[in-house]
Parts: structure tokens; C-alpha cells; sequence
């Protein structure tokens, strides 16, 4: 059975602006770290290995902001695949209050690229099949 990434994430004064909630900025940061936490934990391919000759960026966000989040609250970061094509991946994501309300939503599409050493020249590259079956464990 296919399954969500799920971690969670305490609130922390550097996440808060000075109304004592999360500053936007910081939720996307806080996705970032999800979907490294994602290659790194679930696929086996982490970011401190994989930017040696890969890279993993987002070319594409949808974001829709629920409600506040406040300092010391809990979240649960929640990530799945929608759609996983030769060398991208569209993931959808929540962010929900200890109380299961949804903070924020949205989609994100990152693209596998390879680049030479000099990192002159940058192309999508398809995913392995390997990787191809793992991302697949993911899909919702």
C-alpha cells in the first residue's frame, strides 16, 4: 500500500515573524527541508551525495496558505507523488496543526538534472528504474 512522507516540525522562534507566527518565507523553507528529509530517508539518495552530480530542483510551486502557524506549535509535514514522469515528479504536500487542521497546501514539481563537472551545462535527466521504484511507493 502506498503511503505519504510524513515528519513533523516544532515551531521555532526563527520560523516567526514579530505577530509570532510562521513569516511565509520559512513554511517554504520547511518544504525544502521535507523533501530532502524525502531523498534522503525514504529514497535513499541523499543531497550531500546526490549534488556531487545531480541535482533536484523545483521548477514549479503551488501554494495555498490555511492558516497561521504559531511558535511552539507542532506540525505534521506530509509529502506524496502525484504524478512521476521520465524526470520529474509532481508532490503534493500538507502541513497540519496538532489539532489536524491544514496550515498550508500545495504542489511541487522537481526535475532530476545531471551537469558536468564545472556545472556549465545542466540537463533533466531520466530517473533509474531503481529510483523510478522507489518514488513509486509514494504515489497517491
Amino acid at each position: 500500500m502506498n503511503q505519504s512522507f510524513i515528519k513533523q516540525e516544532k515551531i521555532r522562534f526563527q520560523h516567526v515573524d514579530y505577530a509570532g507566527i510562521v513569516f511565509y518565507p520559512r513554511f517554504l523553507e520547511m518544504l525544502n527541508c521535507l523533501v530532502e528529509d524525502w531523498f534522503e530517508e525514504a529514497l535513499g539518495r541523499p543531497f550531500s551525495k546526490m549534488h556531487e552530480t545531480n541535482g533536484i530542483p523545483t521548477v514549479d510551486l503551488k501554494v495555498q496558505f490555511k492558516k497561521a502557524a504559531r511558535l511552539g506549535e507542532m506540525l505534521t509535514k506530509k509529502l506524496w507523488v502525484k504524478h512521476l514522469g521520465g524526470a520529474s515528479i509532481l508532490c503534493g504536500f500538507s502541513f497540519e496543526d496538532e489539532q489536524g487542521t491544514t496550515c498550508l497546501e500545495g504542489e511541487v514539481t522537481l526535475v532530476n538534472v545531471a551537469f558536468n563537472e564545472d556545472r556549465s551545462d545542466i540537463k533533466a535527466a531520466p530517473f533509474s528504474d531503481e529510483m523510478k521504484m522507489k518514488i513509486s511507493k509514494y504515489i497517491l
